[in-house]
């Protein structure tokens, strides 16, 4: 597949995004710790669910792939995936006992607690079965979040969705998002993610994770360029303040970050996501593109919340027609 046939697909705009979703309770007001809060604001978060909501804000038609709790929280993602304009048609509920993740955490910059209920998750109850009532025919891209490859069933369904969206003609899009509490060992982790990334045609990491998919952080920048040449169309290697090296197999160009005031670091790396697909949806080239997920990272970083602060098209473009 070339580039060519990248932007032509995308064009779609309508993208599945495979993974989490869950409930976010911040210490409100922002600036204040959780052991001293007398009160809190609810919100989704997961990576997929903030994926999803990132892309729905930016015009994108987009659908969650994913199982909730069948209890309250369960319907409260539901139901703010639908006030966000996310399509939950492909969103089930798990078995009575499984539990939606719950994350409560600070709105802080420097050092914010976070404590995460994942026990008996739900999302990780997702099966080949529901991946088979998708219909990819008339979708742009497949977005799986890495951590959805943490645990079966969801892991089968995860390939099952690979090889689907591939014989689709879909893009597969493959976000590393890895966190350690989910996985038996880094070990593991690395070879599953490097499995998923030989047939993704984007994979999008940060230089953490690379160096995790490599077994050696030194190593992890050369895998990023070396997917690009074997493979994948795209590769970007995310670097926190120092930005992002993008790959392709011809290519490499660097994107620098756009400099706010942060209220947190908690989802930026779903809000890159979300801007680059739906810039690339809009008609962007790939270095534009890649701007266009920078900036939104940064406008969610320096709001509260991640879906919440999550900017629509018009909040974007104003952005970064303040920096031109």
């Amino acid at each position: 597949m070339s580039l060519q046939r990248l932007y032509s697909r995308m064009a779609m705009n309508s993208f599945v995004v495979l993974g989490r979703v869950g409930m976010d309770l911040y210490a409100d007001p922002p600036g204040t710790q959780i052991e001293a809060a007398g009160r809190f604001t609810a919100a989704i978060g997961g990576s997929a669910g903030n994926i999803a909501v990132a892309l729905a804000r930016q015009g994108a038609k987009a659908t969650l792939l994913t199982r909730v709790s069948q209890d309250a929280v369960g319907r409260y993602c539901l139901a703010e995936l639908g006030r966000y304009g996310v399509a939950t048609g492909h969103v089930g509920f798990a078995r009575a006992e499984a539990r939606t993740s719950l994350a409560v955490v600070e709105t802080i910059a420097e050092g914010p607690q976070t404590v995460l209920y994942r026990n008996d998750a739900a999302d990780f109850a997702l099966t080949e079965a529901d991946v088979a009532a998708v219909d990819f025919s008339m979708v742009a891209a497949l977005v799986v979040t890495g951590t959805a490859l943490a645990r079966e069933p969801s892991r089968a369904a995860c390939f099952a969705a690979i090889a689907a969206a591939r014989a689709a003609g879909a893009i597969v899009v493959l976000d590393i998002d890895h966190r350690a509490y989910s996985w038996a060992s880094d070990a593991q982790a690395g070879a599953l993610y490097r499995d998923a990334a030989a047939s993704a045609d984007i994979v999008i990491g940060n230089d953490d994770e690379f160096g995790l998919m490599a077994g050696d952080y030194a190593k992890g920048q050369a895998l990023a360029q070396a997917l690009a040449t074997s493979g994948a169309l795209v590769s970007i290697y995310k670097r926190g303040g120092e930005g992002a090296v993008s790959y392709t197999a011809d290519a490499a160009f660097e994107t620098g970050i756009f400099k706010v005031t942060a209220q947190k670091p908690m989802g930026a790396g779903d809000g890159f996501m979300g801007g680059f697909l739906a810039g690339l949806a809009r008609g962007h080239m790939l270095e534009a593109a890649v701007a266009r997920g920078a900036a939104t990272a940064a406008i969610i970083v320096a709001g509260v919340g991640c879906a919440p602060a999550s900017p629509d098209t018009a909040a974007l473009d104003a952005f970064l027609q303040s920096y031109s």
